[in-house]
């Protein structure tokens, strides 16, 4: 199967939900024109990064209208969108949803809450406590915001739960001069691209990370957007701190061409891994 994905790299607007609301339809709007089939929109694209005490003022609930209208603009491509989700005991945390044909079909509220240098998410947000690989039209995929992509154990809960796309929304301050091989550039950039690549080609899955751009409180979000194939090549590269719309074409039969080639997958042991866990596991609570 193939398929246009597209990373929408843009910069929302920090607590304006209507204005931003407004940048998704218009991203929308540009996919549609192209032809896009599934447009993967940044971390928090809803409402912006440093929101802090804001939080509660922005955060809405997936029954709400905000999601609804949200979910219309499913009905030509499937989205993937940021927004600070309320439950129904009032909780709030930082979420990605999945929306296709119209319905709202999947939210991964993100687990690993970056409380350090820059970041003070775990102060105003609760973290999730699960990761779960769902089907979608292009096949099995899953979702991991941000610092989640950190941490390699999720990614490999991801993909032995089936999934064979992984998205990866983000809002990452640009931090570090990378001085590798005497080029200059960023050093989280070339973090992230370490990241993406190795899970693609671990894997042997397609992998779409979409970075938003522009400033809050003085801080500066990079971009760098990339859509990945399972060998771990790039298929597309964003440019850095300008905003745009990303497209690349999917093959789903490179997955399948990926794992002849390179079988890691398949050879991965789920009891192996699950026993030293949980010695591991023992050890620490002894």
């Amino acid at each position: 199967m193939k398929f246009l994905a597209a990373a929408a790299q843009i910069g929302p607007r920090l607590g304006n939900l209507d204005a931003n609301r407004e940048l998704l339809v218009e991203e929308v709007r540009k996919a549609e024109a192209e032809g896009v089939d599934l447009l993967v929109f940044p971390e928090l694209s809803l409402t912006g990064y440093f929101l802090k005490d804001m939080v509660p003022e922005v955060a809405v609930r997936r029954n709400t209208s905000a999601i609804k209208e949200i979910a219309a603009l499913s009905q030509n491509l499937s989205l993937v969108v940021g927004f600070v989700e309320e439950s129904g005991r009032h909780g709030f945390f930082n979420s990605a949803a999945y929306f296709e044909n119209g319905e709202l079909l999947h939210v991964h509220r993100k687990v690993y809450l970056p409380t350090y240098g820059l970041f003070d998410e775990n102060r105003y947000v609760g973290k999730g406590d699960k990761v779960r690989a769902f089907d979608t039209r292009f096949g099995r995929a899953a979702i991991l915001i941000c610092e989640d992509a950190w941490h390699p154990s999720l990614a490999g809960i991801a993909s032995l739960d089936g999934a064979d796309l992984l998205i990866v929304p983000s809002a990452s301050p640009a931090r570090g001069v990378s001085k590798a091989n005497g080029e200059g550039g960023l050093a989280i950039q070339r973090v992230w691209q370490s990241l993406t690549r190795t899970y693609a080609a671990s894997y042997n899955q397609h992998v779409v990370f979409s970075n938003r751009v522009g400033y809050e409180d003085g801080i500066n979000f990079w971009g760098g957007s990339e859509i990945l194939a399972p060998s771990g090549e790039p298929l597309a590269q964003a440019e850095r701190a300008s905003e745009q719309l990303l497209v690349t074409e999917v093959d789903t039969a490179n997955v399948r061409r990926a794992r002849i080639a390179s079988p890691t997958l398949r050879d991965e042991d789920l009891h192996l891994t699950l026993r030293e866990l949980r010695r591991i596991q023992r050890s620490r609570e002894g």
